[in-house]
């Protein structure tokens, strides 16, 4: 009786998220009231379960997410406060709606790569507002950003949660996932891009800046240390998990620690006003926590479904009616758009996991799907979330404008795949 009751909740609770603007709610505020609900009704149904440990792990594996998320965005919003971003904006000379949208998504895909898909959507949502002055024009570059970095984070062993529990559990090597899945990741995004090239007419306007106030703050000199010295430290972060093989959240607290430390001493004999817009004092103060606090609301609510069975009772259901492999996958990154990839493909790893083999075609195409699937909706993915809480963007402004191509590209990725796979590595 309690499953029903927790599907009832969730389909209520994610319903509140996605009517924010017209029930006038924080979508934090249901996410939070959601995960409450989610895990009050699972310690009603399974009191012998070890609920408070339980909780302890996940929220363990939360934090992690959190923690790295808050220290990205205060990095991201240092670079910017320091005029940082200029650097890469002065470059981009394009004010045309294609041109820029193609630059925009191949600079993300290729990024989403080498850092990870939330880090860069972070630093290209920071990217596209020095670019695009209109709000809903910005929101649908943020929104092809979103579709960009799970794309690109994909084919890379390192690039997306999903990847690096498949490349540590031994399920995937290196070389192979960036062979088989690239052409796939590849054309999931070239494929909405093609169509929208066809619609999209006109030029954007760029944001109106105070170029004589931002000489008096901004010297050259502190512009590029920063800007440098923090795209630096993200870039170390994959690096100094490789290294240590301690979570990545440790690599961008390091970051973080180090441009604190430069910031205060670089900025010691400026004034309390100055040192307050242009230390990471200041730039904590200045982001949204509200969409760390929906973050969490929304990653404990999922994880409730995990404890009581019901997504390792979901795989096996998938097993038994469906049996063809690549048609599993694909629902599973359908799934992935609604439920947490990282909880799916943990079970999927829970039951395969001694049936094939590494580089088995099943977990190439597990990667694939589970980490573009996360981009029909803008809470599929961590790389989603953190750019619906920057932009403040609608839930249902998503699924109008951007779900439809981040469909089309995902089926046809995988398409492309199951033909790469039957035709060519077969």
């Amino acid at each position: 009786m309690v499953f029903p009751l927790m599907i009832l909740a969730f389909v209520v609770g994610y319903t509140a998220i996605a009517m924010e603007q017209p029930l006038r709610v924080n979508k934090s505020a249901s996410a939070l009231l959601l995960a409450v609900v989610m895990w009050v009704l699972l310690v009603t149904g399974f009191p012998d379960l070890r609920i408070n440990q339980i909780l302890a792990e996940h929220l363990g594996d939360i934090s992690g997410i959190l923690f790295f998320l808050l220290g990205a965005m205060t990095i991201v919003e240092l670079i910017d406060s320091h005029d940082g971003f200029q650097i890469i904006t002065d470059k981009i000379k394009t004010t045309g709606k294609v041109r820029l949208l193609w630059q925009i998504s191949l600079i993300t895909f290729f990024l989403s790569a080498v850092l990870d898909n939330l880090t860069t959507a972070i630093i290209m949502v920071a990217l596209v507002r020095n670019l695009i002055g209109d709000r809903k024009e910005r929101w649908f570059y943020a929104g092809m950003v979103v579709l960009a970095a799970n794309s690109g984070g994909v084919f890379s062993p390192i690039g997306d949660i999903t990847t690096i529990m498949l490349w540590i559990g031994g399920q995937i090597t290196t070389l192979n996932i960036i062979l088989k899945t690239f052409i796939p990741s590849a054309v999931s995004l070239a494929v909405p891009l093609t169509v929208l090239s066809f619609m999209l007419k006109g030029n954007v306007t760029r944001p109106l800046r105070n170029t004589e106030e931002n000489k008096k703050t901004n010297s050259p000199a502190e512009r590029n240390v920063i800007f440098f010295l923090g795209a630096g430290l993200l870039l170390f972060v994959p690096v100094f998990k490789s290294l240590t093989n301690l979570p990545p959240y440790l690599g961008i607290l390091l970051a973080l620690g180090i441009l604190w430390a430069v910031t205060e001493i670089m900025h010691k004999r400026k004034n309390d006003a100055y040192r307050s817009m242009h230390t990471v004092a200041g730039a904590l103060r200045r982001i949204d926590t509200s969409s760390i606090l929906f973050f969490l609301g929304i990653l404990l609510a999922v994880a409730a479904f995990q404890p009581a069975g019901h997504l390792e009772a979901l795989a096996k259901s998938l097993d038994k009616h469906i049996g063809n492999l690549y048609l599993i996958n694909v629902i599973i990154g359908l799934l992935s758009a609604v439920i947490d990839n990282v909880p799916l493909v943990a079970g999927a790893i829970g039951m395969y996991g001694n049936t094939f083999p590494t580089d088995h075609y099943f977990w190439e195409m597990l990667a694939y799907c589970s980490g573009t699937g996360g981009s029909i909706l803008i809470i599929g993915s961590a790389a989603g979330v953190a750019v619906m809480g920057m932009e403040k963007i609608d839930f249902i402004w998503y699924v109008k404008k951007i779900s439809l191509w981040a469909l089309l590209g995902y089926l046809a990725g995988a398409a492309v795949y199951w033909g790469m796979t039957e035709l060519i590595f077969n």
